[in-house]
């Protein structure tokens, strides 16, 4: 199809072709359906299309199957017969085998490139969200951040906020003055949960060197556009991490790539899957920060397709925005399931050929309900289509299959080794070597004066005669009892001075903060 990606055969014989028009692909789109309807294919088929026409794709791999991108299928794929049969009936008729350009990421480095950016990135908002802090924790955060920027204290990694945070809380007194109240319980329930944030392999999400935009925005020697591939089968394990993370990327787009307008095509094409888990229990300010993304960054040429169970799960002022929709299959057990059904239906626009309620409830495995935009934007009628089979290869691909795919990638080496400049930990750190280092000078300097006084005063003291020493209320002294009270008075100075005045001067100017370090 011209100007458009081929989706699969609609109308009564699965012979009128659906496509979704590439002028409006960055009018974003929904994709949903209940488990093991084919959501899956439906991406695979949709990042194949996209990455064929030049547009460079980033999607998560929730469940560790799309890698088969990045193979061509075979003849000998048990599910052979079955695709070409259904690439017959709908008039597929160049439907051939092929492979497309991967680029594979992953928070934790393991299966693919190390994708990561700075607290500073990030900022108080997303962070706060990731952390689950309350409305009083997030102020405090927020001052943080504002510390970081007056004195110049770069936020990259977890250990700079964690740094900045005892230094907040040691002076928390008076930034309250300036700020409003810094409760150093607040400080401390930030600090756990990084602690746990930790504890979930999340510290390797901040650092350098910082993702650099272009490097998924990229097309192949050969025109095509690469297609990114986040890991996020283990990253699931911790939701809200996955969830922030791809917020925040989608927000890097909106803030750094330049207006473009309608183009022919889009820049870039964006999955969310798993969806819902940006919109459970998240505050109203970042389900707005979320639509604002969403109805702006079309402008920058990025097209967002949201994949789900239901389209319930996303909110509706954002779901009004998705005018590309394929919807599989929803199961209707129970009265609610009934009711998110019919609220589904409403918001296609009618076919009379059939109820678009029932279509709906029975499509089967492959098969969608679709509705894309047409001429000026308008929602097409909706339609009940036979989803395309795949060129690529339906699965994951080997281990050692993939480990040659990163070592041969053209962003190979660039992430690889963590570097770790100087930043909010080294400089306070070197503040606190720096003062205590003057604190024991000082110290030295104090002992060596009450030294150099107390055996002046002793030195210079009165001497009595053996005259003297006959008399009934004089002291007897020998010259070595003189010397030996001397030095344990001198003794007892430096002891004192050690022991206690040193730690009460490094106390005072940084108290614990850098103890044991």
């Amino acid at each position: 199809m011209d100007g458009a990606i081929f989706m699969g055969g609609g109308g009564e014989d699965y012979r009128t072709k659906q496509g979704l028009l590439m002028k409006y692909a960055n009018r974003h789109g929904l994709v949903a359906g209940a488990t093991g309807t084919g959501k899956t294919v439906t991406l695979q088929i949709m990042a194949e299309s996209f990455a064929a026409q030049g547009v460079p794709v980033f999607m998560s791999d929730v469940k560790g199957d799309l890698s088969g991108l990045a193979k061509a299928g075979s003849a000998g794929f048990k599910l052979h017969d079955a695709f070409t049969s259904r690439a017959e009936k709908i008039g597929f008729d160049d439907y051939t085998y092929e492979a497309f350009p991967v680029t594979f990421w992953d928070l934790f480095g393991e299966q693919g490139h190390p994708i990561r950016t700075t607290v500073t990135e990030m900022g108080p908002l997303l962070l706060s969200r990731l952390l689950e802090l309350t409305d009083a924790q997030e102020g405090v955060l927020n001052i943080a951040f504002r510390v970081s920027d007056e004195q110049g204290l770069p936020l990259l990694d977890l250990k700079d906020l964690q740094a900045l945070l005892v230094w907040v809380g040691e002076n928390a007194k008076e930034l309250s003055l300036r700020y409003g109240n810094v409760s150093t319980t607040s400080v401390g329930a930030i600090q756990r949960a990084l602690l746990v944030l930790e504890n979930q392999g999340g510290y390797k999400l901040f650092g350098e060197p910082a993702l650099d935009l272009a490097d998924i925005i990229r097309t192949d020697i050969d025109g095509r556009g690469r297609i990114s591939i986040l890991a996020s089968d283990k990253l699931m394990g911790a939701p809200r991490l996955y969830a922030t993370f791809l917020l925040w990327l989608l927000s890097e787009l909106f803030e750094e790539l330049p207006e473009v307008g309608d183009p022919e095509k889009p820049k870039l094409v964006f999955f969310f899957d798993e969806a819902h888990l940006l919109f459970d229990d998240a505050p109203k300010a970042l389900v707005d920060k979320v639509e604002q993304v969403a109805r702006l960054i079309r402008s920058k040429g990025v097209g967002i397709y949201f994949i789900t169970q239901n389209p319930a799960d996303v909110p509706e002022d954002i779901l009004g925005q998705l005018g590309n929709r394929v919807q599989h299959a929803l199961r209707a057990f129970t009265g609610r399931d009934r009711k998110e059904l019919k609220q589904a239906a409403e918001t296609y626009r009618d076919n009379p050929r059939f109820s678009t309620e029932d279509a709906i409830r029975e499509v089967g495995v492959g098969e969608a309900v679709t509705s894309f935009l047409e001429a000026k934007g308008a929602p097409g009628v909706v339609e009940r289509t036979l989803i395309r089979p795949p060129s690529s290869q339906l699965g994951p691909i080997e281990a050692g299959e993939r480990k040659a795919l990163i070592d041969a990638s053209p962003i190979a080496g660039k992430y690889e080794t963590l570097q770790d400049r100087e930043s909010a930990y080294e400089v306070l750190t070197k503040r606190a070597t720096d003062a205590a280092k003057e604190a024991e000078e000082a110290e030295r300097r104090e002992t060596e004066a009450e030294e150099t006084l107390t055996l002046r005063e002793f030195n210079t003291g009165r001497r009595y005669t053996g005259a003297e020493a006959d008399k009934p209320n004089s002291r007897r002294r020998s010259r070595k009892s003189d010397e030996g009270f001397s030095e344990a008075v001198v003794n007892v100075v430096i002891k004192e001075l050690k022991g206690t005045t040193g730690r009460r001067i490094v106390r005072g100017i940084f108290g614990s903060l850098f103890k044991g370090r």
